[in-house]
């Protein structure tokens, strides 16, 4: 729009209270929960002792064992309340078995009927004094202790990889002695009594007979509420749609007859033909990651070598783990960027000078990060840094934060840059638009990326355990499973305005729709993961009632994933020319789905606190995990990437059938990988966690017996598909982007339009101003 007059507001104001009313309730809520946090995590006691008053351990220990269990990337081998990798044992759970073990012998074994119950004394007392900050342990609870130590010991130290881990992994005595100390402080805080209540700090986690931990009133009680306010919730949507459905969710212009600009004739800024590099680079890190996941896959069915190959020698599990999943969160995040800096100019109806050049500086930047994420964490899990070293620029060691503290300060500057880059070129536009309007959404949306992701700087590794947990998934659930998919949905939304499908108004009700039933659930439903980490039970409670509002936007998605695809169906049957983004369509219908199954069936599963309470940390967890993170940001990333670079390859260098050949590869792949491996592995491991007990589904002899082997060896030719036919086509379309990038073009017409509007009911236009991507200077 051109002129000093701001467009006025396309939808009602209420859309815009209803947003601003739901964030500020959502975010007061994690304030008071933030605020308990700190006020009711379990303590960290300044010394352990025993009976007669020696210290066992210290608080020090505890949090130096912690350090070294981060830094030395174990939370992508094995894991801690629950959270971390799945490979090695939930080390929380281990020590409590073990130790109950060794305190029941003391008091005579099942031979005696009074060692069961005084072992359950002995565990369930809090004898933590808070005025003193010491903990007594009883004299058979510090036996164990000091009979774990040479255990734990022998495990990371072990000369040999049987274990997925490298050969002497941990050697040092001291470090030993201080991780062990680790352990033993969350064996206690799960299944210590919290004062004031019979339950422990965990809320009874881990399912454990040997010290009377088993679910807990508000597991049972909130589960059935939060099913009660799922069904209800879905009722009150359908209502809405029934009511209103003419007013929500996507209607296009399908007896509109529109004319698509060939893409290869669309004027390019110098910035958006820089983001040809950067899906080349996108799309070689997700080679790059299908391979570093088949590989810590495949020490699953077979931990004692990759086809012969000793690879635990240079690559154990924890490394590979650890590279898997930053490289996700790279490549996706590429493609967001591009995106974004490809998008903007359309938007904006111009680029100003040297935004190539910052385009540029920027891809190098992320070259640096990825590059120093990759060989440091190297580096810290064959013990090259250490301590210090190792935080700065080794790994912190969090799961999905792994990154060291400078790569993860680097990367959050860059993001912040990459807004900066966005604002220089739209801030001609939000001055001429409404802040409740779509580029104002776009801009917004963009910033919020940034700004959570740097909240991940609130967690240090020598911070209490549960504190860090609570900021960590600020990161993992609020900037993934929120901020990531309002952004999508406002960049999904404005392709189609662009392309003229959708009316702007339509697809600002949708964003705001959106934006509410995300954030409904979205927001205190962070605290589904936390169930079992330490937090008091009102995280539980709040947890579980929200996040199965999260269901609902997903709920919407599928509804409305049919009237998504006849979009650019009714477009390719009925416009003069060919629609030119079938195969984006299809990846976007895609998102739709997987966001469903996989976010939304798959991840309401595991947040059932009755049903998270047995199964977290086992390949249910990963079903989700994959389901949600390759089926909803995977898939948007390669469908927005195919969109740009529709425009950024010439038409006769198109390759249609490899676009073809990825979508259906990776689908394909992706759900053989679900339906295969995953889901069935999965209930087999909660099955044997209910009838025989989380320790024995975590016990690495259990994860790689016969069955299970077989079950992982069944992934293999999904694996295959997704890696041959979905990465590798998509490194191809990538390299014809930046082989052959189109030439700058200009025309005649004073705007370079993506579309003309032939004619509509009721008259014949062309070109309709709220969707023309716009003059490119």
């Amino acid at each position: 729009m051109e002129g000093s007059e701001r467009r006025q507001l396309l939808v009602s104001k209420g859309w815009i209270q209803a947003v601003v009313l739901v964030m500020l309730v959502g975010f007061f809520i994690l304030g008071l929960l933030a605020y308990r946090t700190y006020m009711a995590h379990p303590p960290v006691p300044t010394r352990v002792v025993d009976a007669q008053g020696r210290v066992v351990y210290t608080g020090n220990d505890i949090s130096k064992g912690q350090q070294v269990f981060l830094h030395n990337g174990l939370m992508e081998y094995g894991s801690a309340f629950g959270h971390g990798a799945y490979l090695g044992p939930d080390f929380t759970a281990d020590y409590l078995r073990r130790s109950s073990d060794l305190v029941k012998r003391t008091y005579g074994g099942n031979a005696s009927d009074s060692a069961a119950r005084r072992t359950i004394e002995d565990f369930r007392t809090n004898r933590y004094d808070k005025r003193t900050k010491t903990l007594t342990l009883t004299a058979p609870q510090a036996q164990a202790f000091r009979a774990l130590v040479p255990h734990y010991s022998a495990f990371f130290s072990d000369p040999t990889t049987e274990h997925g881990l490298r050969a002497y992994a941990i050697t040092d005595r001291a470090q030993l002695r201080q991780l062990t100390a680790f352990f033993a402080w969350t064996a206690w805080a799960a299944s210590t009594d919290r004062p004031g209540h019979n339950y422990s700090y965990t809320n009874n986690w881990p399912p454990e007979p040997r010290v009377d931990n088993h679910p807990t009133a508000d597991v049972i009680v909130w589960s059935v509420l939060s099913l009660i306010a799922l069904l209800g919730g879905i009722g009150l949507l359908f209502g809405a749609f029934g009511r209103w459905g003419r007013r929500l969710g996507w209607h296009g212009r399908e007896q509109a007859t529109l004319s698509f600009r060939a893409p290869g004739d669309v004027a390019l800024t110098p910035a958006q033909r820089a983001c040809a590099w950067f899906f080349f680079v996108m799309a070689a890190l997700f080679l790059l990651q299908t391979f570093v996941g088949a590989a810590s896959q495949h020490y699953r069915a077979e931990i004692d070598g990759f086809f012969g190959f000793d690879l635990a020698k240079t690559f154990p599990y924890n490394l590979m783990r650890t590279w898997h999943v930053q490289l996700a969160l790279f490549w996706v995040a590429t493609s967001f960027v591009a995106a974004g800096i490809f998008l903007a100019p359309m938007i904006a109806r111009r680029e100003p000078k040297h935004q190539g050049k910052l385009a540029f500086a920027l891809l190098g930047a992320l070259a640096v990060v990825v590059f120093g994420t990759l060989i440091g964490s190297y580096l810290g899990v064959h013990g090259v840094l250490e301590n210090a070293a190792s935080n700065w620029f080794g790994l912190q060691g969090f799961e999905y934060l792994d990154l060291a503290r400078l790569w993860q300060v680097l990367l959050s500057i860059g993001l912040f840059f990459w807004v900066f880059m966005l604002w220089r070129v739209l801030r001609g536009r939000l001055a001429t638009e409404h802040p409740g309007n779509m580029p104002w959404l776009f801009f917004l949306a963009a910033c919020a990326i940034p700004a959570f992701y740097a909240v991940g700087l609130i967690a240090r590794t020598a911070d209490n355990f549960t504190t860090t947990e609570f900021w960590r998934f600020w990161v993992v659930h609020l900037w993934v499973e929120d901020f990531l998919e309002l952004f999508t949905t406002v960049m999904v939304a404005y392709m189609f305005v662009l392309l003229g499908v959708v009316r702007e108004k339509i697809a600002l009700t949708v964003v705001f729709l959106d934006i509410v039933l995300y954030s409904v659930g979205g927001v205190v439903g962070t605290m589904h993961h936390l169930y079992f980490s330490g937090e008091p039970a009102e995280h539980m409670a709040l947890g579980a009632f929200f996040s199965a509002a999260e269901v609902l936007p997903l709920t919407f998605l599928t509804v409305e994933a049919w009237s998504f695809l006849q979009l650019g169906a009714a477009q390719q049957s009925r416009s003069q020319t060919p629609f030119p983004h079938r195969w984006a369509v299809m990846f976007l219908v895609a998102v739709g789905f997987w966001n469903f199954l996989g976010a939304g069936i798959f991840g309401f599963l595991v947040n059932l606190p009755i049903v998270s309470y047995y199964e977290i940390g086992t390949a249910l967890t990963a079903n989700h995990g994959h389901a949600a993170m390759m089926g909803v940001y995977g898939m948007l990333a390669l469908g927005l990437a195919l969109f740009c670079q529709r425009y950024l390859i010439p038409a006769d260098r198109w390759p249609e059938k490899w676009a073809r050949i990825s979508f259906w590869s990776t689908n394909i792949g992706l759900a053989w990988m679900c339906f295969a491996t995953l889901l069935p592995l999965g209930i087999l491991q909660l099955y044997k966690s209910v009838d025989g007990g989380y320790f024995e589904a975590r016990e690495l002899k259990f994860l790689t017996n016969d069955t299970n082997a077989l079950i992982e060896w069944l992934r293999l030719p999904g694996d295959i598909v997704f890696i041959v036919g979905g990465a590798l086509p998509a490194l191809y379309i990538a390299y014809l982007g930046i082989r052959h990038t189109v030439k700058r073009v200009t025309f005649d017409e004073p705007d370079d339009i993506l579309f003309t509007e032939l004619s509509e009911p009721g008259g014949v236009v062309a070109g309709g101003d709220e969707a023309t991507a716009a003059r490119l200077t």
